[in-house]
């Protein structure tokens, strides 16, 4: 790496570890604030924001996920042996999105997860107790590797039906795949990268292709049906072709991706701010009915996907700022939920925040809001309650700064170290 892309990505490091300071100006300056390190105007304000969200005929999301780093050739070639990626709900628009977005609004739905939460708070509670287990032997443990990154990582394994057994390395791969597209690494470290992504293609692969020929009633297999109907011709199901594998491959890893990285964010997040505001934390516990309002306070405050970006399909004018098309803007979800135009105190964390929860962005809005948002609340809840009740004396082992991950869509703790 080169001096300039060396000093480039400490710049972004800096920015994406701490970006609200860069919020506040932006929403302070007229128009909107072209910044270099992402490449994109900067859209910051709430009302703004909303506006984008809400036009997606003239803010395609095709480049939704544009990768900040550029994989070296090595890593490259590895990736081109697996499977082409292809469009997902995340990076489509108009017809293509509804397509793809129409079964994880089944799978996802109200009456889905209802059903699942038993599931979680048994899942919550005996993780929790482990935890309490470790800190009792160790004196402190990781939050972050003991709690936050099992919990959802089980669930949404639950949920698109993978054998527990295989969800150990589904959630490696998942880390591998941001690390690779979101962080600069060594060569050899983009390679060996790669080659995980390469086994959560095959081992995701190998579960579309099941759900063809033995349909099962959970996500995979919702999905299969959705994207590849079989047209049930001749005496058995039909062998995907390799576009529909390509495509249910990427799907599924988008969906295994954003169903487990984003709920393990907003868990280390919660919980660490929670921490900084002892009074919040003892308030919560004494009074576990304010969990449902801490849970979105939490989400909030510090939103684990801080954004998304947007690219102009036409010429047009955003809060007096012209854009030509194809020019990129960064839709800062983080931002707007720190606007005092729409929020009282923003800078302030408080659970007992009287104005309604529902006006924050923390989970999007209009038509890509999150299809998992109250999948990942019921997973805050059910941790909030499990810890609340379990480890009320839980604090910060030691007094070391918590240092954020340098990244915008995962925002959470690297590290958490506490102690009962």
């Amino acid at each position: 790496m080169d001096p300039a892309q060396r000093n480039r990505h400490a710049r972004l490091d800096d920015l994406q570890r701490d970006p609200y300071a860069l919020y506040a100006r932006a929403r302070a300056t007229a128009g909107l604030t072209f910044v270099p390190d992402l490449d994109a105007w900067l859209v910051s304000r709430d009302a703004d924001i909303r506006e984008v969200l809400l036009r997606p005929q003239d803010f395609s999301s095709a480049q939704a996920l544009r990768p900040d780093v550029l994989p070296s050739p090595a890593a490259l070639a590895v990736l081109g042996t697996g499977f082409a990626p292809r469009p997902t709900v995340v990076s489509t628009d108009g017809a293509a999105h509804r397509r793809h977005r129409a079964p994880l609004n089944s799978g996802l739905s109200a009456a889905r997860i209802a059903a699942l939460a038993p599931y979680v708070t048994e899942q919550a509670d005996a993780l929790a107790e482990a935890f309490a287990d470790t800190v009792a032997e160790q004196g402190r443990a990781d939050l972050m590797t003991h709690y936050a990154r099992r919990l959802p990582g089980t669930v949404i394994g639950r949920l698109l039906g993978l054998d527990p057994a295989d969800v150990p390395a589904a959630v490696h791969g998942s880390y591998s795949a941001e690390r690779l597209l979101f962080r600069p690494l060594p060569e050899e470290e983009q390679v060996a990268a790669a080659e995980d992504v390469l086994a959560l293609q095959r081992l995701l692969d190998r579960y579309a292709r099941d759900r063809r020929a033995r349909p099962r009633d959970d996500l995979a297999g919702a999905l299969v049906g959705a994207l590849a109907p079989d047209a049930g011709l001749g005496p058995g199901p039909r062998e995907l072709t390799d576009d529909q594998r390509c495509e249910l491959v990427s799907n599924l890893q988008n969906l295994l991706i954003a169903g487990h990285l984003t709920t393990t964010a907003l868990i280390g997040t919660t919980v660490h701010h929670l921490m900084r505001h002892r009074e919040q934390w003892e308030l919560l516990c004494e009074r576990p009915e304010l969990i449902p309002a801490a849970v979105e306070e939490a989400a909030r405050y510090d939103s684990a996907v801080q954004g998304f970006r947007r690219t102009t399909t036409r010429p047009v004018t955003l809060a007096g700022t012209e854009l030509p098309a194809g020019a990129t803007v960064f839709v800062a979800y983080g931002s707007a939920n720190r606007d005092p135009a729409r929020h009282h105190e923003p800078d302030r964390f408080d659970i007992t925040r009287p104005r309604p929860h529902s006006r924050h962005l923390a989970f999007g809005h209009g038509p890509h809001g999150c299809p998992g948002s109250q999948l990942a609340r019921v997973q805050l809840h059910a941790t909030l309650a499990a810890f609340t009740r379990r480890l009320p004396g839980l604090r910060p082992a030691g007094t070391a700064h918590v240092r954020m991950r340098p990244t915008l869509i995962h925002r959470s703790p690297e590290e958490l170290l506490l102690t009962g």
